[in-house]
């Protein structure tokens, strides 16, 4: 059974002003995931009264980009953008001469890996996606 989005998104405004919510139409986008391999004719126009809804392929949700088309590419994208972006702050600890090596490798697995790492337990990765972040983590160690 196919779920008509207009309609529930009726019901979803309906329930938030009923709690004295005001639902923004100007912002709301919806996504439409694609969970099996039935294929649809017409594509989904979502609109609440008058307002059509905009659809997005993908959108961040905890720092993580969620897409439609079940694949991960963005997220871990992201997720690596990140690690360069915790590695780049962490860079004057990282470099110091004086700091021993055995606790900049305690410190990059405490304080980088992590960003890198975060929500991975979910994905469903490819050989690709493991060879990026490997490459990456490589990249970050010399």
């Amino acid at each position: 059974m196919r779920w008509d989005v207009s309609i529930m998104l009726e019901v979803w405004r309906q329930a938030l002003e009923s709690k004295n919510f005001k639902l923004s139409r100007s912002e709301t986008e919806y996504l439409e995931c694609k969970f099996s391999d039935e294929r649809y004719e017409e594509e989904v126009e979502a609109s609440i009264e008058t307002q059509v809804i905009p659809k997005r392929y993908s959108f961040k949700y905890l720092e993580s980009i969620i897409q439609g088309n079940r694949e991960i590419d963005e997220d871990v994208t992201q997720h690596i953008r990140a690690d360069w972006m915790r590695w780049r702050l962490a860079s004057g600890v990282l470099c110091d001469k004086n700091v021993p090596l055995r606790l900049k490798g305690k410190f990059y697995m405490v304080v980088v890996r992590p960003v890198m790492l975060y929500g991975a337990e979910c994905w469903l990765v490819k050989k690709f996606h493991v060879q990026k972040m490997s490459i990456t983590e490589m990249r970050m160690l010399r």
